[in-house]
């Protein structure tokens, strides 16, 4: 059985890279609605949501994987992400085709939104205090 406590431990990153998606998701709308209008703000926050909603969901199940066995860890998250940027593309193809005004402002923040995330990340780890050898508490 998996423990709270062994998915907390895997996910401690998470509050970093959500603090700095809010961060992005404000001056993705602000842009959005300098350059778009409300339109432009709604798109542009709903391609950050869209984003940190799919990486959160990632590093959930990726979580789950190594609690549960450490050499499901890297064929489960290349499938997950997969199968995540492919349901993102298949939604940005299906949006195209309704002509919304939002669509560029939401692909846009798409793209501003995996550089935030992935680059807060990158800084959480690299000042992070990891043991290269897991330690069980008592």
């Amino acid at each position: 059985m998996i423990t709270r406590a062994a998915l907390t431990r895997r996910l401690r990153h998470l509050p970093t890279a959500l603090a700095a998606s809010g961060v992005g998701l404000v001056v993705a709308a602000l842009a959005g609605l300098v350059f778009q209008g409300p339109v432009g703000a709604a798109g542009a926050a709903a391609g950050v949501g869209l984003v940190s909603v799919g990486y959160v969901l990632s590093h959930l199940i990726v979580a789950w994987a190594d609690a549960v066995n450490r050499k499901m860890v890297l064929p489960v998250g290349l499938t997950v992400y997969s199968v995540k940027f492919i349901l993102l593309g298949i939604w940005l193809a299906a949006l195209k085709e309704t002509g919304w005004a939002g669509l560029n402002p939401m692909a846009f923040s798409m793209v501003g939104a995996v550089i935030v995330w992935t680059t807060a990340q990158a800084v959480w780890t690299w000042k992070a205090r990891i043991p290269y050898v897991e330690i069980e508490p008592n």
